[in-house]
């Protein structure tokens, strides 16, 4: 899946810790979740201030899903 590795890439040249970034593909009626989890220390990294580079990420993800003809969210787990 494209969006899920481009979401894995990008995460990982974002945190500090980048082996402890998980990505799981949940199916739901909605389309594809992608549940991301990334150390304790990078969540603020992640999400961005007011929230922008999550925003930045969901978009770049959903118009990779796109590009499938798949509709992709991301969720960022604590």
């Amino acid at each position: 899946m494209k969006a899920h590795d481009a979401l894995a890439f990008i995460v990982k040249e974002l945190v500090d810790h980048p082996d402890d970034v998980e990505i799981e593909e949940v199916e739901d009626d909605q389309g594809v979740v992608l549940e991301l989890r990334v150390h304790a220390e990078d969540v603020g990294k992640v999400i961005g201030k007011r929230g922008r580079t999550a925003k930045a990420l969901r978009a770049l993800v959903r118009a990779a899903g796109a590009l499938e003809d798949e509709d992709v969210t991301v969720e960022i787990l604590d």
